[in-house]
C-alpha cells in the first residue's frame, strides 16, 4: 500500500441519540503512515465519531471503508482482526493484573486458545508467545521495566504507556488514541509526541485530543468538528488560520 493511499474512510456519517443530532454528514479519511487529529470544542462529536469507527455506536447512515474496501460498520469484536486498536480516555487497565498480563490481553488475536476463557497460563506455549509479544510492545514504549508491577501501583504517566502498549501488541494498521496527552505534564507530553511520530513507520494514527500543542505538532492533517459537523479540514497551519475554527474556539466576537 502506497504511503498516500486511503486506509480508512468514513463518509456521510449521521448519528442521533433520541432527538439529539450528534453527527451530521461527517466525513474523514486516514491515509497510510500519517497522523490525523480530530479536534473541536467539548460536545462537538469527536468521541461519537471515534465510537462509530470502533463499533460502540451504530450510525443512522453513512459509509465506511477499510483497506480500500467498502464494508459494514465494524463491531467491537472485529477490530483486532481488522487491524484497528484503540486506547481509552480513562486508560482502562485491570488494576489487579500485572503490567505484562494487561498487555497480553491486547494480544488475544494471536492466542491459539482464547486468552480470557482459558485463563492466563493454561497453555504454556501459547503463554510464552503472548508474553514475548507483550514484552516487545512494552519495550517499544520504554516500559519493559514495569512488566512485573501490578497496574494499580503505577504512576499515571506510566499507565498511559502501558495502555498504548496494550493497543500496539495487536500490531494494528490503525491506532486510535483518545486524548493521549490528557493528564500529562510537559515532559511526558514531549515523550508522547515523539512516540506518535515514530509509530507512523508501521501504522497510521487517529487522535482525539484537547491539547492543541500536541495536535499541531504531530498531526499531518486535522478535522475540526463543531455541533456535530466538520467545519474545517486540512493541514495544521490551514486549520489554525480558518476563521470558522477561530470562531468555534474563541467565539464569533473574538
Amino acid at each position: 500500500m502506497s504511503i498516500n493511499s486511503t486506509l480508512l474512510s468514513a463518509k456521510g456519517v449521521n448519528v442521533s441519540f433520541g432527538g439529539l443530532r450528534a453527527l451530521h454528514d461527517v466525513y474523514l479519511d486516514l491515509h497510510s503512515n500519517e497522523v490525523v487529529g480530530v479536534i473541536g470544542p467539548n460536545g462537538a462529536g469527536k468521541t461519537t465519531l471515534f465510537n462509530a469507527i470502533c463499533g460502540l455506536v451504530t450510525p443512522d447512515s453513512g459509509s465506511f471503508s477499510f483497506l480500500g474496501k467498502d464494508r459494514e460498520w465494524p463491531q467491537t469484536n472485529e477490530l483486532a482482526k481488522l487491524g484497528i486498536a484503540r486506547t481509552l480516555q480513562g486508560v482502562g487497565l485491570f488494576p489487579d493484573l500485572t503490567v505484562l498480563e494487561n498487555v497480553m490481553i491486547g494480544a488475544q488475536k494471536f492466542a491459539k486458545t482464547g486468552l480470557i476463557s482459558a485463563g492466563l497460563g493454561r497453555n504454556k506455549s501459547d503463554e510464552a508467545e503472548l508474553q514475548q509479544r507483550a514484552m516487545t510492545a512494552l519495550e517499544r514504549v520504554y516500559a519493559g521495566a514495569l512488566a512485573d508491577r501490578r497496574a494499580s501501583t503505577l504512576a499515571y504517566p506510566d499507565t498511559k504507556r502501558v495502555a498504548i502498549a496494550r493497543a500496539l501488541v495487536s500490531e494494528p494498521k490503525v491506532l486510535m488514541l483518545d486524548e493521549p496527552a490528557g493528564g500529562l505534564g510537559s515532559q511526558d507530553i514531549e515523550w508522547m509526541n515523539g512516540l506518535i511520530r515514530n509509530l507512523t513507520s508501521s501504522m497510521s494514527v487517529l487522535i482525539v485530543e484537547h491539547h492543541m500543542d500536541v495536535v499541531m505538532s504531530v498531526c499531518d492533517r486535522l478535522y475540526v468538528l463543531n455541533f456535530g459537523e466538520v467545519i474545517s479540514s486540512g493541514s495544521a497551519d490551514d486549520v489554525r488560520r480558518d476563521p470558522a475554527v477561530i470562531a468555534a474556539y474563541l467565539g464569533t466576537g473574538a
